[in-house]
């Protein structure tokens, strides 16, 4: 497995080897102690499975007293995906970054908890996967719009298909200390290999 340090401390870019032949092909989506070492330093306790059409944004969410870790991968299809520092205390707060995933390049995204994360799709429909390491608290969500001027992501659609729970997220500028992941930024510290 390839491990690529993105521009916010602890969000990784993974890329599992792939097996292939005239059949298809084989890859590991997870393995502990590999995972471990390349820097994913964590416990799973939910697998989610999201499917959407093309245009569809969803995001930019976290969660606020239990914040979540995600390992995120798209099976199927193509997604623009954004991952958004919103740790009280980060030198990189408000700062983003943003990859392509796809069932082409298996492509997988490591974001700790106290990011917020979302996407887009760019192909006809997508599956999008993501292992978790806190349960899901829909009275815990919280978020900010996909449109934040001060974040000024640069999604590659202009007009969305979002839902209603998402055009009504604020702007991070809005969100005041309880709002925000309870988590401090730690210092960055380079993943074991």
């Amino acid at each position: 497995m390839t491990t690529t340090e993105t521009a916010l401390p602890g969000v990784l870019l993974l890329e599992p080897r792939v097996f292939g032949d005239a059949r298809g092909y084989f890859l590991e989506t997870y393995h502990a102690a590999r995972y471990r070492e390349a820097g994913v330093e964590a416990t799973f306790v939910q697998d989610n499975h999201s499917h959407s059409r093309w245009g569809t944004l969803r995001g930019l969410h976290f969660q606020r007293r239990r914040p979540q870790g995600k390992l995120v991968q798209v099976v199927r299809g193509a997604v623009f995906d954004v991952v958004v520092d919103v740790r009280p205390g980060s030198a990189h707060f408000g700062q983003w970054i943003g990859v392509e995933l796809s069932g082409e390049n298996h492509r997988q995204l490591w974001v700790p908890p106290g990011f917020a994360h979302g996407f887009c799709v760019l192909t006809d429909e997508a599956d999008f996967l993501y292992k978790c390491t806190a349960y899901y608290d829909p009275t815990d969500e919280g978020g900010v719009r996909w449109d934040d001027p001060d974040l000024a992501v640069a999604w590659p659609i202009e007009a969305p298909m979002l839902s209603d729970k998402d055009r009504a997220l604020p702007l991070l500028r809005d969100l005041g200390p309880q709002g925000l992941p309870a988590v401090s930024a730690a210092p960055a510290t380079a993943p074991a290999r």
